[in-house]
């Protein structure tokens, strides 16, 4: 009955602007990471434009629930809203950290699986922005949409064999010297297989949605 009353009304889409632009930013904080996994001069920056990107993904998170708050009708159901934001913003959050560790542990090389984990991160976010694009038209979007939470799962399950092998590589590199440098490549790797970890959340919701409006 609820979902024959909302086709009825006016439709709010100022939350599809916003989630967009969310998912910008994640695009942004991707392509960021990975620069900063490239190491070098360019870490401190890169780590920078991160946190900056979270911070702005942070308002757009808080206008997506103060609009919930406010709107009679939304798009799809309040809860499967909030549930969605709040998985986008944990996905640059996760990058944040990951930042802010190289920046902690003052970082300046980086381990090749490292960066491969990023290119799947970046990867990830488009898929993601694609995703969030679609949501407007849920039914006639719905194979693609299968799809992209599919590749995104896919993504995920390749970072954990990236970062089991990335582990193992540095602990045959470090285990007769420095410990220390084992100990924080191991964060670092872990900061990042939780970065894929969020992606495949967000895609766990978005096909939730999916499911909910066929």
């Amino acid at each position: 009955m609820f979902k024959w009353f909302q086709a009825l009304m006016p439709r709010e889409d100022r939350f599809f602007v916003l989630f967009n632009r969310h998912a910008e930013t994640l695009v942004a904080g991707a392509n960021a990471l990975r620069e900063l996994l490239n190491g070098g001069p360019g870490v401190r920056d890169a780590a920078l434009r991160v946190m900056d990107l979270e911070n702005q993904a942070d308002a757009i998170a808080r206008d997506v629930l103060l609009l919930t708050r406010r709107s009679f009708i939304t798009p799809f159901d309040r809860g499967d809203i909030k549930d969605l934001i709040n998985t986008l913003d944990d996905a640059i959050d996760q990058m944040q950290k990951t930042a802010k560790a190289v920046l902690l542990f003052e970082v300046d090389t980086l381990e090749p699986e490292m960066s491969e984990m990023g290119d799947h991160i970046v990867r990830a976010a488009k898929l993601t922005i694609e995703a969030v694009g679609l949501l407007g038209s849920v039914r006639d979007s719905a194979p693609r949409l299968n799809q992209i939470t599919e590749e995104i799962v896919r993504l995920e399950d390749d970072a954990d064999t990236l970062n089991d092998k990335g582990i193992k590589a540095l602990f045959m590199r470090h285990r007769d010297g420095n410990a220390m440098g084992y100990i924080i490549g191991v964060e670092i790797f872990d900061h990042l297989e939780k970065v894929m970890d969020r992606f495949e959340d967000v895609a766990n919701r978005i096909s939730g949605v999916v499911i909910e409006h066929m």
